[in-house]
C-alpha cells in the first residue's frame, strides 16, 4: 500500500537536492566551544573560612597558571596531588602550601586543560590565590556555570546530564539526592539517545523507501517494521508523560497541607514536622488564620508543607478570609494530612470535616485527580486507659500524640509510602521527568509520531519524523537555542 500509494509523489516533493541529517548521536551535542583564547578561574569550594578551599582553572594557558605560581615550575604528572609552595608571580611572596593537580585536556572535566589549587581556607589565603591567578596572562574569572557549559560545549556531559548535576548541587534531601545522581549518570540521556535511534532509523527506512522503493532493491516488509518500532516507542513515550509530574514535584517539592477543625493539632503537627517553632501553639480555637509555609525533608523527600485555619463556619470576617485560603490550598495540594482529635469526633466541626474532606477521598485515600490524603487522629494520650471508645465510622487512620510523640514513626512511614507514590521512587523504575522542558520535548515527538501515523504522503511522514527527532535532540542538547541554555547553566555557583 505504500509503495502503490506515496512513493512517485513523495519522490517528487522531496527532491534531488535533499540530504538525510545525521544520527544526534553523543558527538552532535556540542554546542559553539568557548572562546579558544580565555582561561577561567574561581573558586569551586563554597565561601567562608573551611580547612581545604579548592580553586581550579580551564583553558590553554592553565599550565601557564599552574607553573608561574608553584615552585618547582614543572608540572606534575596528569592526575597527580603534589605538594607545593605557591608564590606570587608578580612579588614572589609566598602566598601557601597547597596540593595542586594537572588534568591535562581532553582528559578534564571541562575537556581542556585543567589545574586545581587546593589551598588552606582561610579568606586572605583564597583572595591572595586569585589575585595572584588574575595577574597570569590570559587569565579570567569565570562566569556562574561556566566550567560546566565547557564540559557540555565539548562533548562530557549532555544537557540532562547538565541538569542532573545541577540538581545534585541543590539536593538537600536522600530523595533528590539519588535521582540527581541517576540523571548524572546518564540515564535519563541514555534513553533519550535510544529513542532518537529508532526514529533515526524509522527516517532512513523511509527515505530509502522513497529514493529506491520502485526498484526492488530494499526488503520486503520494511515499512511494516518502522510502524511497530514506532508503535511502541509511542507507548513508552505515552507511559513517561503518564508519570503525574513526579520527577518535577521530586525537584521542587511536594505540597503538603495540614487541614482539620479548629484546636485539632494541625500547628502542633506542622511544629513536631519541622521541628522547628513554625507556628503558635495555643488552646484558644481559631489561632492561626493565615497560611503559614515551610520547606521541610518529610522522611527523605522534599516537601512545602502548609498549616491552615481551622475549617468552621459562622467566624468573623479575618479568621473566614483564612479559612477561604485554606480551602484553596487543599485544592492545590498533593497531600491533605487531615487531623482530627480523637476525643472530639462527636463534634459537629469534625463531622462536617469528615463529610467535606475525608468522605470524598474514599476508603484508599485518593480521589480521581490524585490527590492524596492521610487521616491523623491527634491526642491519644487523652484517650481513656480501658479503651478508645466509640466513634464514627471512620476510613484507616493513625494515631498520633503531638505532646508525647507516640505515634510519629509510623506518620513518617506512612508519609515516605505516600510522597513516593506522589514524587515517584528514585531508586528504582524508569528515570523521571525533572523539568518542565522534558515534557514539552516528549508531547511534542508524540504528537509529531502522530501525525506520521496520519500521513497520506510518505515526504510528509518523513518530515514528521524529522520533527520527533528534532525534539528528541533537544533534550539532549543537540541544537539547543542559547536562551535555553543560559537558563539551564544560570542555576550553577561560579566555580562549577
Amino acid at each position: 500500500m505504500w509503495r502503490r500509494l506515496w512513493a512517485p509523489a513523495a519522490r517528487a516533493a522531496r527532491g534531488p537536492g535533499s540530504r538525510r541529517a545525521p544520527a544526534p548521536g553523543r558527538a552532535g551535542l556540542r554546542t559553539a566551544a568557548p572562546s579558544s583564547g580565555a582561561t577561567i578561574f574561581a573558586l569551586s569550594s563554597g565561601q567562608g573560612r573551611c580547612g581545604v578551599a579548592v580553586i581550579r582553572t580551564s583553558g590553554p594557558a592553565s599550565g601557564l597558571a599552574l607553573r608561574s605560581l608553584a615552585a618547582p615550575r614543572a608540572l606534575p604528572p596528569a592526575r597527580s596531588a603534589r605538594l607545593r609552595r605557591l608564590r606570587d608571580p608578580r612579588s614572589g611572596e609566598p602566598l601557601d602550601r597547597a596540593l595542586v593537580l594537572w588534568f591535562p585536556g581532553p582528559h578534564s572535566f571541562t575537556g581542556e586543560d585543567c589545574a586545581e589549587f587546593h589551598v588552606h581556607g582561610g579568606p586572605a589565603v583564597v583572595s591572595g590565590v586569585l589575585q595572584a591567578l588574575g595577574s597570569v596572562p590570559g587569565l579570567r574569572p569565570a562566569e556562574a556555570g561556566e566550567f560546566t557549559r565547557r564540559a557540555f560545549a565539548h562533548g562530557k556531559l549532555s544537557l540532562t546530564e547538565v541538569e542532573g548535576l545541577a540538581d545534585l548541587i541543590h539536593a538537600e534531601t536522600e530523595a533528590q539526592r539519588r535521582q540527581a545522581l541517576r540523571q548524572l549518570d546518564g540515564e535519563l540521556g541514555e534513553l533519550c539517545r535510544r529513542w532518537a535511534d529508532t526514529v533515526t532509523k524509522a527516517l532512513a527506512h523511509v527515505e530509502a523507501y522513497i529514493d529506491f522503493g520502485e526498484d526492488d532493491n530494499l526488503e520486503e516488509g520494511v515499512l511494516e517494521q518502522v510502524d511497530s518500532e514506532l508503535r511502541a516507542l509511542e507507548a513508552a513515550l505515552g507511559a513517561h508523560l503518564q508519570d503525574a509530574r513526579r520527577g518535577q514535584r521530586l525537584r521542587s517539592g511536594a505540597h503538603v497541607v495540614v487541614a482539620g477543625p479548629p484546636n485539632a493539632g494541625k500547628s502542633s503537627l506542622v511544629n513536631l514536622l519541622s521541628q522547628k517553632p513554625v507556628s503558635i501553639v495555643s488552646p484558644e480555637p481559631g489561632t492561626t488564620r493565615d497560611v503559614l509555609e515551610t520547606a521541610v525533608d518529610l522522611a527523605g523527600f522534599p516537601a512545602l508543607l502548609s498549616d491552615t485555619a481551622g475549617l468552621r463556619e459562622g467566624v468573623g470576617p479575618v479568621e473566614q478570609e483564612g479559612v477561604r485560603r485554606a480551602r484553596e490550598r487543599l485544592e492545590e495540594a498533593d497531600l491533605i494530612l487531615a487531623v482530627l482529635d480523637i476525643s472530639d469526633l462527636a463534634s459537629p466541626q469534625s463531622r462536617d470535616f469528615l463529610d467535606s474532606i475525608i468522605t470524598p477521598h474514599g476508603a484508599q485515600g485518593l480521589t480521581g485527580s490524585g490527590q492524596r490524603l492521610l487521616l491523623v487522629l491527634n491526642k491519644s494520650d487523652l484517650l481513656p486507659p480501658e479503651g478508645q471508645g466509640s466513634r464514627p465510622s471512620l476510613p484507616p487512620y493513625l494515631l498520633l500524640s503531638c505532646r508525647t510523640g507516640e505515634g510519629l514513626g509510623c506518620l513518617l512511614e506512612a508519609l515516605k509510602r505516600e510522597l513516593a507514590s506522589v514524587c515517584g521512587d528514585p531508586a528504582r523504575g524508569p528515570p523521571l521527568l525533572t523539568r518542565a522542558r522534558h515534557h514539552y520535548h516528549l508531547q511534542g515527538c508524540l504528537k509529531a509520531l502522530g501525525h506520521y501515523k496520519q500521513a497520506g504522503d510518505l515526504a510528509l511522514a518523513a518530515e514528521a519524523l524529522r520533527v520527533a527527532r528534532k525534539h528528541l535532540a533537544h533534550l539532549t542538547g543537540a541544537g539547543g537555542t542559547e536562551e535555553i541554555l543560559d537558563v539551564i547553566f544560570r542555576d550553577f555557583c561560579v566555580g562549577k
